[in-house]
């Protein structure tokens, strides 16, 4: 079995960590993109996101540039951050330690 992609992984810590939401600034096809994971579940704050779950809204090739723990429900008003601006080095280590 091939191992996850960022991504899925992503979205599988947040399965772990459902109080947690993932605020993940990348590249994607040499374009800025935001993406916020909650309870797994991807969607794009910048490009339509498509309809069918299946489609990675962050695909395998993307460049992740930081990612944001909050504290969930994410509200774009008042953000509750737990950390900021993790390198995805770092977000690997917080992903093994918690099984993803």
């Amino acid at each position: 079995m091939p191992p996850l992609s960022p991504g899925l992984r992503l979205e599988q810590y947040t399965l772990n960590h459902p109080e947690e939401v993932l605020l993940v600034r990348a590249l994607i096809a040499g374009q800025s993109d935001e993406v916020i994971i909650f309870r797994g579940f991807s969607s794009s704050l910048v490009r339509p996101t498509a309809f069918d779950p299946d489609v990675p809204v962050l695909p395998a090739e993307a460049d992740i540039q930081s990612i944001d723990i909050l504290k969930g429900p994410y509200s774009p008003a008042e953000p509750h951050y737990l950390q900021q601006g993790l390198s995805w080095t770092q977000m690997l280590a917080l992903l093994e330690a918690s099984g993803v």
